[in-house]
């Protein structure tokens, strides 16, 4: 089992040690001269107008367009026409006839805003074919894929561009930017993995929910970070990418079904509807399932319920339930966007020549409103001729406004959070650095401790303006970097109360937050996000690590990482604790790092100062026996051979201090055969300057020999 465990905020004392530099930062305090902001909201539209007979109504300009937003008239600044009615359907494209050049996918997390000097979109429409790998089985991915296909060959008019973005769970891939190019676009499709991200979509929690053999085994819901679902929250970032772009975009969603769970989740499905309404975006969703007929007890594919309610026909009305559900997910998506839902048809083709046919000529006109306010409430826009005439006009009714982070409510601030945890691009307002250990627990799991450094000067504006508390939110998600699930994730928050004191040792010392895993050997990535919930200031660090399997080690001594420290504090001496008692005691008991009442900060930058003790500490794992082969009463007698270990101070090439060498023998009863090594150096009479530190550990008994090293700063 992966789980994490128990983390605590500490304020350390080392002072003027700096953090790993992540991003540019900027200090509240420094002043860089007069400056002058001017914020403008330009708000764009799109607007069908038709006369009584159907008939687009053409050569409108600016002056013809009367605009109000809540009732205040606007200028139209912008006004364009998009000709697409005389677009014809490209020669089908056949197999004999294809490029069989292997085109490379993009792989981005954005797309390219449209260029400023041209109008490289002007009279095109806009198709973003979107697959939702996490949402689909394989055989519904092939559906998708192959009505993609069919419609690229066939179907695709020559004002069409297409864009191919895809979604497993993690971030939202662009394969592909808007293009006409039907070689690459079906080059692309076709050589999608079918079957990828699979393992993310819920899990039942109802009567149709299946034993699957794993009743002992871990939930999947511990591995989410929210109770709001990703598959809506990348949507959300999609729609955010199409707003760069002023033409209308519709988004052929296809997924099987989305599951919705909770009050979370439907805010997290008005919020994506009310960015796809400011972007501009219809959702199309297609139901890649098709037309689905149930057996009674389910298919082949799942095992039997094993309860009363195959019987009484309980589980099969639940079946049916969950399956209408989610197929009301998608209907919504498509009501509130202004789109139209594909569903209970094989033919998933028709879905994409649907929303082809409903982009036809339209007006793209802009205003700059005359509301300024950042609230984030629906502002009503209301657009007529002038003078007054019959015509209809379709265009959107209304759109949301932006909202800053002094409006956020709760629901913002954590989509907020998983949005900045989603995106590739790391958002650096903080600084950030981090350590991360890792220490053998038993012949399968390791125990991964994690130590992270915020400079507090970047935390004190709160106090600055006037608080009396600064808030930080902590997310932390761990992730297997071979399958690509997440294995581990932290969320947690933490409130600081601010005395003048307090506020002014922040200002020149750092917060070190601490958090804990239990993983089994293999190669992970882990991303950690701090936000000050002051100001709304989010920083990132995000890297990958290993954790070996020290079993298989067979050429030199098997040791766990070593933690350099300036400092133990009483594991009371903390300003904030996020655990409680009993399972900071729990935690204590696991951390090796904690000993005699006392806790081992790692120094993360590994800066010290010369005229305090420097703490070195590490395992070393000889297991003297296999662990499939029981322990004679001559062997378990045997008196255990020490293992030795010394530290080496080098600067430039020349040893310039070792360390008494300390022998230590494993801990009885230990199946590890662990042994602990803690060293205080004196480094007082050392000089200011960058060392290089090693530490050397020899088994005489198995004539083994490890080494460890790694530069240390010395600083006055």
């Amino acid at each position: 089992m992966r789980t994490a465990t128990a983390f605590t905020l500490l304020l350390a004392l080392a002072a003027g040690a700096h953090a790993q530099q992540v991003g540019t930062n900027v200090r509240a305090e420094e002043d860089s001269g007069i400056k002058l902001t001017i914020n403008s909201q330009l708000v764009v539209e799109t607007v069908e107008a038709r006369d009584k007979k159907g008939n687009f109504i053409d050569g409108l300009t600016a002056k013809d367009f009367k605009v109000t937003e809540d009732g205040a008239p606007q200028t139209v600044r912008i006004c364009e026409r998009q000709h697409l009615s005389a677009s014809e359907p490209l020669p089908a494209l056949k197999r004999e006839d294809e490029n069989v050049t292997i085109y490379k996918r993009l792989s981005r997390t954005q797309l390219a805003a449209e260029r400023t000097d041209a109008s490289q979109y002007k009279d095109h429409r806009l198709l973003a074919f979107y697959f939702d790998m996490s949402a689909m089985g394989p055989m519904d991915q092939m559906r998708a894929l192959g009505a993609a296909e069919k419609f690229v060959r066939t179907q695709m008019s020559a004002t069409d561009l297409i864009s191919i973005l895809r979604f497993n769970g993690g971030a939202v891939d662009v394969l592909q930017e808007f293009t006409a190019d039907r070689n690459r676009l079906l080059s692309i499709l076709e050589t999608l993995i079918v079957g990828e991200g699979q393992g993310n979509d819920g899990t039942a929690e109802d009567s149709s929910k299946v034993d699957t053999g794993a009743a002992f085994g871990q939930d999947d819901s511990e591995f989410n970070l929210f109770t709001t679902d990703r598959q809506l929250s990348a949507l959300q970032t999609t729609a955010k990418m199409l707003a760069r772009m002023s033409e209308k975009k519709s988004l052929l969603y296809f997924a099987s079904g989305l599951h919705l769970n909770g009050v979370d989740n439907m805010a997290q499905l008005h919020a994506t509807v009310d960015e796809a309404v400011r972007a501009g975006v219809s959702f199309w969703p297609i139901d890649a399932r098709g037309l689905v007929a149930d057996a009674p007890l389910g298919d082949a594919s799942q095992g039997s319920q094993g309860n009363i309610s195959m019987y009484n026909g309980t589980a099969m009305q639940a079946t049916t339930d969950r399956f209408q559900q989610s197929q009301d997910t998608l209907y919504s998506l498509a009501a509130d966007t202004g789109g139209k839902a594909l569903l209970d048809t094989n033919d998933l083709a028709r879905g994409i020549v649907q929303a082809q046919q409903a982009i036809s000529d339209y007006y793209i006109i802009g205003y700059y409103t005359t509301n300024a306010e950042q609230n984030g409430r629906f502002r009503k826009v209301k657009i007529e001729l002038a003078p007054p005439t019959e015509a209809k006009l379709s265009y959107r009714q209304g759109y949301y406004a932006g909202k800053v982070f002094a409006k956020f409510n709760t629901a913002d601030k954590e989509r907020q959070l998983e949005d900045a945890l989603m995106l590739e691009d790391p958002i650096t307002d903080l600084t950030i650095s981090m350590e991360i250990d890792h220490f053998q627990l038993n012949r399968a799991e390791y125990y991964v401790p994690i130590m992270v450094k915020i400079p507090g000067r970047e935390l004190a504006l709160a106090k600055h303006s006037g608080a009396e508390h600064t808030l930080i939110d902590f997310i932390c998600e761990v992730k297997d970097e071979v399958s690509g699930y997440a294995v581990s994730n932290i969320r947690d928050f933490v409130n600081i109360k601010l005395s003048d004191a307090t506020a002014a040792d922040l200002i020149h010392r750092p917060i070190e937050y601490e958090a804990g895993f239990t993983l089994l050997p293999g190669r992970y990535s882990i991303k950690f996000l701090a936000r000050d919930d002051e100001t709304g200031r989010i920083g990132t660090y995000q890297t990958s690590f290993t954790i070996p399997n020290l079993n298989k080690e067979t050429v030199s001594v098997p040791m766990s990482t070593v933690v350099l420290s300036s400092e133990r504090k009483d594991v009371k001496d903390s300003i904030y604790d996020a655990v409680k008692a009993k399972e900071r005691a729990k935690t204590d008991a696991v951390n090796p790092l904690v000993y005699d009442g006392k806790k081992m900060i790692p120094s993360v930058t590994r800066v010290f100062h010369a005229a305090r003790p420097l703490y070195v500490y590490f395992q070393s794992y000889t297991e003297t026996q296999s662990a499939t082969t029981p322990a004679t009463p001559a062997t378990a007698a045997a008196p255990a051979t020490p293992i030795v270990s010394y530290v080496t101070l080098y600067r430039d090439g020349k040893k310039v201090y070792e360390s008494t060498p300390l022998a230590a023998t494993a801990v009885a009863g230990n199946r590890l055969a662990t042994a602990h090594f803690r060293f205080e150096l004196d480094a007082s009479k050392l000089p200011e300057g960058l060392y290089q530190c090693q530490v050397t550990v020899l088994d005489a008994a198995g004539q083994h020999a490890s080494f460890w090293s790694a530069p240390i700063q010395l600083i006055p």
